[in-house]
């Protein structure tokens, strides 16, 4: 009977010790998400991160309003349920709907020429307005000006890239 309890208690202890060990995988892989279009890690962008959950369960993680623009042209046929971004300041997830944004500023952007940003709060908005410039905007304002933007900033994209490339001495054609 002492052995069957302690098989038992060994069985239990393993379940949990288990269970801690992919816990902490999981806290050590969330920091290590890219963004779905161009690599970037969330960890560093944690700022301008936007998570785009589907009506379909799917969920896709981007560095910025402008890879997000990209994943909603490309999946027209899959409609958003929640959208969220990092607020500028605490990189905390926030409602994009319901963010305070602001649309330029000298506070050069993410994958954009025009910086979209995204505050939890209208007084660190205007904050930030204060201090960078830019304006208020709505969430829809945004995603529009990031379609606007979209021409300009690929190719200012691609641009760095080949310029980043050539300094590392590497032949992109």
């Amino acid at each position: 009977m002492k052995k069957k309890r302690s098989v038992i208690r060994n069985g239990f202890m393993f379940i949990a010790v288990m269970a801690v060990v992919i816990a902490s995988a999981n806290i050590v892989l969330a920091d290590e998400h890219s963004c779905a279009y161009c690599g970037m890690k969330k960890a560093m962008f944690g700022h301008s991160w936007v998570t785009i959950e589907r009506e379909d369960g799917s969920v896709v993680g981007t560095c910025s309003v402008h890879c997000a623009a990209i994943d909603m042209a490309l999946n027209i046929d899959k409609p958003a349920k929640k959208i969220t971004v990092g607020d500028y300041n605490s990189k905390k997830q926030i409602d994009a709907e319901k963010a305070h944004w602001v649309l330029g500023g000298d506070q050069m952007g993410v994958m954009t020429a025009r910086a979209k940003w995204a505050f939890d709060s209208k007084e660190t908005a205007d904050d930030f307005i204060s201090k960078h410039g830019g304006r208020p905007a709505t969430f829809e304002e945004i995603m529009k000006a990031s379609f606007e933007d979209m021409y300009e900033d690929t190719l200012m994209i691609q641009k760095k890239r080949k310029m980043m490339h050539m300094k590392k001495g590497e032949s992109k054609n």
